[in-house]
């Protein structure tokens, strides 16, 4: 069965709802700890809830943007493909190998610098051009940072 990529995202959009709703509700009804004399801002649901909303933003988005035609990719199925299969194989190499034997930070700063270039390099088939290329370094530099210190200072997460 062939599916159109808009009706497949509108599916997708669906299921991605309703996982957001569901995390929201649970994180919503999910016992408080007042009753501990802990702040009532501390609830075990406030980071489920946080998310299932993201969620359920995010699916929205995707189902207002199948609303549009698209170009060329949405039509070659192959490139959706070949795309799956790098972000699946990036992803891995990312979680397997990188993290835990490097700096998280280094890490996660050549995940999203690569993952970047590869994507732009594969929208027209030639190399980014030298401006791009250090605005993605700067910017994957810049996020790597920023997560680094939101789990390790907001979150009080030890990074590996």
């Amino acid at each position: 069965m062939r599916m159109d990529s808009a009706v497949a995202d509108r599916l997708t959009a669906i299921v991605l709802f309703l996982i957001g709703l569901a995390s929201t509700w649970g994180g919503f009804v999910m016992d408080r700890l007042e009753i501990r004399q802990i702040h009532p801002a501390s609830i075990p649901g406030l980071v489920p809830m946080i998310l299932g909303f993201a969620l359920m933003i995010c699916a929205g988005a995707l189902a207002w943007s199948a609303r549009t035609p698209r170009g060329d990719a949405a039509a070659n199925p192959n490139t959706s493909a070949s795309a799956f299969a790098v972000t699946l194989v990036w992803s891995a190499l990312y979680a397997l190998v990188a993290v835990g034997n490097m700096p998280f930070a280094i890490a996660t700063m050549i995940y999203v610098a690569g993952f970047t270039l590869w994507f732009l390099w594969a929208e027209n088939g030639q190399r980014p051009d030298p401006i791009k290329i250090i605005l993605v370094v700067v910017f994957s530099i810049a996020i790597a940072i920023g997560i680094s210190v939101l789990f390790r200072d907001g979150f009080l997460v030890r990074l590996p």
